[in-house]
């Protein structure tokens, strides 16, 4: 599943993490890859430890909290501490499939990495490429949002951040271990979710929606894994 969530952010938000942003020491995006992926990665980071990139996580993870979509479409179990990069200057990311584990900088555990998201600080009119590529079985889907909203898609897919040519692309990009594993089963509680929700708004709760909603319902019970 490959979704589109709007708003994640606020305007207020937006400018006072652009405002980091503009202030922050960058290094080189290679730290946090892979040995793979750092082959294909050319692009600036914000070092995980900074003070500027703690501030940011948290501001992106308290918004995450906030967001009913991002809920229902990730069932998040644990979500890693968001990441901060930026393109310019040519800088791109080749095709590449992230990590299936990563270690949690603060706490140790180890992470599954279920959901991939890319949340964005730029406007689209303010760069020339950087487009995010995602392969799944249905072909190649090309991702430019406006700033504040983010994409969500399943981790195991072939993905490539685009040549940035003119301006600068800022984004964060973080991974969710899912209370469901399989896209699939998660992408069919999400379908019903919605309908739900829809049903709701339409027509209040009458019998079949109270069913429909307790077969949601058993069906999280069946396959979540807390």
């Amino acid at each position: 599943m490959l979704l589109h969530i709007p708003q994640v952010l606020t305007p207020e938000q937006l400018a006072h993490a652009r405002a980091l942003m503009a202030e922050a020491d960058w290094t080189d995006g290679r730290v946090t890859s892979g040995s793979q992926s750092a082959q294909v990665k050319h692009n600036l980071q914000l070092p995980e430890d900074s003070p500027a990139a703690r501030e940011l996580a948290q501001l992106v993870l308290d918004a995450l909290k906030r967001h009913d979509l991002f809920f229902s479409a990730a069932l998040p179990k644990q979500v890693f501490p968001p990441l901060f990069n930026c393109y310019q200057g040519g800088m791109t990311f080749g095709n590449h499939v992230d990590n299936a584990l990563r270690r949690h900088p603060y706490s140790g555990e180890w992470i599954r990495t279920d959901v991939s998201c890319t949340l964005f600080f730029s406007e689209p009119e303010e760069y020339d490429g950087g487009e995010l590529i995602v392969e799944d079985s249905y072909g190649l889907h090309s991702v430019k949002l406006p700033a504040g909203d983010m994409v969500l898609y399943p981790s195991t897919s072939l993905h490539r951040v685009e040549p940035v040519t003119r301006g600068a692309r800022l984004a964060s990009f973080f991974w969710t271990q899912s209370m469901i594993r399989d896209d699939a089963k998660r992408s069919l509680l999400f379908d019903m979710d919605m309908a739900i929700s829809a049903l709701r708004q339409r027509h209040g709760d009458g019998e079949e929606l109270v069913a429909l909603t307790a077969s949601y319902h058993n069906l999280l019970r069946m396959w979540a894994e807390l």
